[in-house]
């Protein structure tokens, strides 16, 4: 468990800890409030799904406050990809998913140094997000969305501590 007290709205504290299949409907209330990237019909993410990424394909991890989950991140280990990172727009630009990002890629490239890929909205803050972040772009998906890729350099350079 990885617990880090952070002021966020009137000095409420957070905890960072892994995803566990309990947190699922809070995560998908989470993952239906963000005004970016929004699923064109939520039932295509079914919580079977979810919990397929946390526990077989990958890992994930969740931001409580107050023990609500506020934001949360997965990582698909198999497919070397970003499958998540969302934060509850209350909760926006508090380091929340700088956080759950700094945590998932230290866990990811413990397990392998393969290059990890994402695909965002173009010209959303996700995007300048993972800019910031370090991530390349890496051209784009068929479907529109911007790719971003890692590599293990790239990361170790940026963080020699965790590397």
């Amino acid at each position: 468990m990885y617990l880090r007290a952070t002021p966020i709205k009137q000095l409420m504290h957070t905890v960072f800890r892994t995803a566990e299949l309990t947190d699922i409907k809070q995560m998908q209330v989470v993952r239906h409030l963000v005004k970016e990237n929004t699923l064109s019909n939520p039932d295509l993410v079914p919580d079977k799904d979810v919990a397929y990424y946390i526990t077989e394909k990958g890992k994930g991890w969740v931001c409580e406050a107050d023990g609500q989950v506020v934001g949360f991140s997965i990582v698909d280990l198999q497919e070397n990809s970003v499958w998540a990172l969302f934060v509850d727009p209350a909760y926006a630009e508090q380091g929340i998913g700088k956080e759950l990002h700094r945590l998932m890629l230290e866990w990811y490239f413990r397990q392998t140094q393969s290059t990890l890929v994402l695909g965002t909205a173009p010209n959303t803050r996700a995007e300048r997000f993972y800019t910031l972040q370090g991530w390349s772009p890496a051209g784009s998906y068929a479907n529109g969305e911007s790719k971003f890729e890692l590599t293990y350099t790239d990361w170790a350079r940026r963080n020699p501590a965790e590397s």
